[in-house]
């Protein structure tokens, strides 16, 4: 790291550390696959798929099963007789009753495949469900449908049976297509690590072997632009990493000997060699990768209540049955045929078809909004929470600012040089510097000279000769030291709005100052107005300095503001606030 780039971190207005990586490995039971699936998708499971490829194969199966279904049932439903009374047509003809009959086994055994083998599971696990519900009520129809083809009096339930059937292959058709978008987040996230890694030989030679070969202690060398391969120590050289993708800070985070990488960065400056620490299951991205794994087979309460319902249903279906059966032979004396009918009648009729859809709908129709808006739902339960939020806790840098450093004013303390001239000098200067303050001051100036000397300062900041004149671009630190007079109201003016002010010095004269602002979000301001008109609390959380955080929070109009907290602390904070009985939400760029 330069010098100058820790002259200008004195003066930061804040200092985020990273996030934690080495957060326990959250143990996980897999998701098992095979085409025998129910509601709950607890399958026998093939380790060689991923979960990705599992629930695509589930998606073409319910898919390929509801189109076929779908296209039997058109002519189940011409040929069954009820429907033909009640369309006031006759379309019987010789062995019709035998066609409906394979038509309908076809429907049965094939499309009804994924709810007879949920049944059997179920009722091993001694968990009656929605499963349970469905198969008994199709199972019924079918048999019961099959005995009035062979003889036995009653009417073809036939159609009931094709179109529970249909309804439910297409509700769960459309759940796991939900479960499907939200999987892709999976994939984007192993995309970030990089195919293969420049392996350091014992000779000092390199070798370019993949990924998954790395093991720990191996020392891997990145060059600039490309991306670190696995978690790891740096053990030589410096540079600057941008971990953006992981933790949300837009902020290159500079690396020297000793300072941890994470997996899937980008080293963006200079060579680095780094030892291997963790790999596989124990690296960070493979457990942000299992958290949002689990939170999309995490289930909402509305779901487990769905269950619940299933459950009691299929006792009351069960019991109702037995009821209608026992009540129409003992009470009434009516025939067997009879009482068999209207038996079937009432267990077909208590499976419900509108319960099996409308859960699998709201979970497609809310993953779809949330993806659109740009939600990845970690905790259904969590989300459904969020309608009774009372306050809603702000990380401020990168979250309600834009978290990148840009020219906010330039200060001119004489006549001798413009503020163009100013800016263009420091800018110069900053040629040879890779600090975010420079990068701004840079972005600002566009058009620079080449410096013809270029020194740092020891503590203070840079020195060099731009177009034939000593210029410094240094801390107020050094302007205090140096005993220089300069307009201290107007500067601190500038200061007390939480932005980083340096002097510009051109042939020993103090002529400027420059200061750069972390910029506030326009959409801020938007979000805070909508949070506040909807009875919410606005909170704010941050590292930086009391007066940074008191002027974002008036520009903003947040109600409460915790500053100079450390990152470690965050989470005490937040349970301070839910100790007032509030429920309480906490938004940050990345994963935090």
């Amino acid at each position: 790291m330069s010098q100058h780039q820790h002259d200008h971190r004195e003066n930061h207005p804040s200092d985020r550390s990273q996030a934690q990586h080495d957060s326990e490995k959250d143990t996980k039971q897999s998701d098992e696959s095979g085409m025998n699936s129910h509601h709950d998708h607890d399958h026998e499971g093939h380790e060689e798929h991923s979960h990705h490829e599992h629930h695509k194969q589930m998606v073409q199966d319910f898919k390929f099963r509801f189109w076929w279904v779908l296209g039997l049932t058109i002519p189940i439903m011409a040929l069954s007789p009820m429907i033909q009374d009640f369309l006031c047509v006759d379309w019987r003809f010789t062995a019709d009753k035998w066609i409906l009959a394979a038509l309908s086994t076809v429907v049965y055994f094939f499309g009804g495949w994924p709810f007879l083998t949920g049944l059997a599971d179920e009722l091993k696990k001694k968990q009656p469900g929605m499963m349970t519900l469905i198969g008994l009520a199709i199972s019924i129809a079918y048999l019961y449908s099959t005995a009035v083809v062979f003889g036995f009096e009653g009417d073809l339930l036939y159609w009931e049976l094709s179109t529970l059937v249909g309804i439910m292959l297409l509700g769960h058709w459309i759940e796991m297509r939900s479960v499907m978008s939200a999987s892709s987040a999976l994939e984007e996230l192993a995309e970030l690590l990089p195919g293969e890694a420049h392996r350091v030989k014992e000779d000092g030679s390199t070798e370019d072997v993949p990924v998954e070969e790395l093991q720990q202690g191996d020392k891997v060398l990145i060059k600039p632009g490309e991306k670190v391969p696995a978690d790891g120590v740096v053990v030589k050289g410096e540079s600057s990493v941008n971990e953006a993708m992981l933790t949300g800070e837009s902020k290159p985070v500079d690396k020297a000997n000793g300072d941890e990488v994470i997996g899937g960065s980008v080293n963006e400056k200079g060579s680095i060699t780094i030892e291997i620490s963790k790999t596989g299951d124990d690296s960070f991205l493979s457990q942000v990768m299992n958290l949002v794994e689990e939170a999309q087979q995490s289930k909402s309460k509305t779901q487990d209540l769905a269950n619940r319902a299933a459950f009691w249903l299929t006792i009351v279906a069960i019991t109702a049955g037995l009821i209608t059966f026992g009540a129409w032979i003992f009470f009434t004396g009516q025939s067997f045929d009879f009482a068999m009918n209207r038996t079937v009648a009432v267990m077909v009729i208590t499976c419900p078809h509108a319960l099996g859809l409308a859960i699998p709908l709201v979970v497609s129709r809310s993953t779809s909004i949330a993806a659109t808006n740009g939600f990845l739902i970690r905790n259904r339960s969590a989300f459904e929470q969020a309608r009774n939020l009372d306050s809603i806790i702000f990380d401020k840098t990168g979250t309600l600012t834009e978290g990148t450093f840009t020219v906010t004013n330039i200060l001119n303390f004489g006549d001798d040089h413009s503020d163009e001239e100013i800016l263009k000098y420091a800018a110069s200067l900053e040629k040879n510097s890779e600090h975010p303050l420079a990068k701004g001051i840079l972005e600002k100036a566009g058009e620079t000279w080449e410096p013809d000397e270029f020194n740092s300062i020891t503590g203070m900041g840079i020195e060099g000769k731009v177009n034939g004149k000593s210029v410094k671009v240094v801390s107020p630190g050094y302007v205090r030291e140096q005993e220089m007079e300069y307009p201290t109201a107007e500067v601190e003016k500038v200061s007390s709005q939480g932005k980083t002010v340096v002097f510009v010095i051109i042939e020993d004269q103090l002529t400027g100052a420059i200061a750069l602002g972390d910029q506030i979000r326009e959409s801020s301001k938007n979000a805070i107005h909508a949070l506040h008109k909807m009875g919410i609390e606005c909170i704010m959380l941050t590292g930086d300095n009391q007066q940074t955080a008191d002027y974002v929070a008036g520009e903003l109009g947040i109600d409460q503001v915790f500053a100079e907290v450390l990152p470690d602390e965050k989470a005490d904070k937040v349970k301070e606030v839910q100790g007032q009985g509030k429920l309480v939400a906490m938004t940050g760029d990345g994963v935090n």
